[in-house]
């Protein structure tokens, strides 16, 4: 099975063709290749296929091998893939996701596309389908409580969950104590992917991120623009922000006029590469 590993700013996944490649068990092959000591390395898998209703599907899975309705840093790589290996010579793409169809512009230069601007439509307020168990309409400042340490949050859809939390020094959280029960908490019935965020001007933030089904990763496309709603919701930030994360930084732009949110950032071919041995 041929592959190609990308990133999109340190959010690293395994994408294949699958115009010509068949892969019958994908949460199976997703666990295997995520692993870093034994498989490829990476956050998940990420399948292109062909679609009826856009110019491309993709077919996202975690590391663990459950399926996300939506990865940003994953739909920019997408765009990247088709036009970079011949699949497509448009700059201007739709790719069908379970968090619905998505319009991406390449930005090429030298032939490659450097830059990806990704409408990723509508955030999603009510809470019933974040999903989040909320006592407000919309969930924005309400309190919670994990480990015995009350915070407060504001759960927005990107497609798929989040739960943004501010505070201060992200640096100096240990997620991966914390992360795990955010994700699992009783309120949020399908979990929730969790952003810790550090507000250091208008237009400047920190983000930290616990993934649903893959932990702390360098970067999380969908949990950038769903801080940027949250920041503006709580009158924080502009309408327009940078996001510094672990892996780099992303421009997320609220259009409050058409409620679409626009996501700029970069994506990186890493290797392609060939697992021999291994039958989908």
């Amino acid at each position: 099975m041929k592959f190609t590993k990308m990133h999109g700013i340190g959010n690293d996944y395994v994408y294949v063709n699958c115009f010509k490649e068949e892969i019958e068990n994908p949460s199976e092959l997703a666990r295997f290749v995520s692993n870093r000591n034994f498989g490829v390395g990476s956050d998940g898998l990420i399948l292109i296929r062909p679609s009826e209703k856009a110019d491309f599907q993709m077919d996202m899975y975690n590391s663990d091998g459950s399926q996300a309705e939506m990865c940003g840093n994953g739909i920019r790589c997408v765009g990247k893939y088709v036009y970079d290996y011949g699949l497509t010579d448009k700059t201007q793409i739709t790719v069908d996701t379970l968090a619905g169809i998505k319009y991406l512009d390449l930005t090429v230069e030298d032939g490659k596309v450097s830059k990806i601007r990704v409408n990723m439509g509508e955030p999603i307020l009510k809470p019933e389908l974040v999903p989040v168990i909320s006592p407000e309409d919309p969930a924005v400042d309400i309190p919670i409580e994990v480990k015995g340490k009350k915070y407060n949050m504001t759960c927005v859809s990107m497609g798929n969950p989040h739960a943004v939390i501010f505070m201060d020094h992200v640096k100096d959280l240990d997620i991966e104590v914390i992360g795990p029960y955010f994700e699992n908490h009783t309120c949020f019935p399908k979990r929730t992917n969790t952003e810790f965020v550090e507000i250091l001007d208008r237009n400047t933030v920190n983000m930290r991120v616990w993934e649903r089904g893959a932990g702390e990763t360098l970067a999380c496309g969908t949990g950038a623009c769903a801080t940027a709603v949250a920041c503006v919701l709580n009158d924080k930030t502009e309408d327009k922000i940078t996001v510094h994360l672990l892996g780099g930084d992303l421009q997320i732009e609220w259009d409050r006029e058409t409620n679409q949110i626009y996501m700029t950032g970069p994506a990186t071919t890493v290797f392609d590469g060939e697992l021999l041995g291994i039958k989908q």
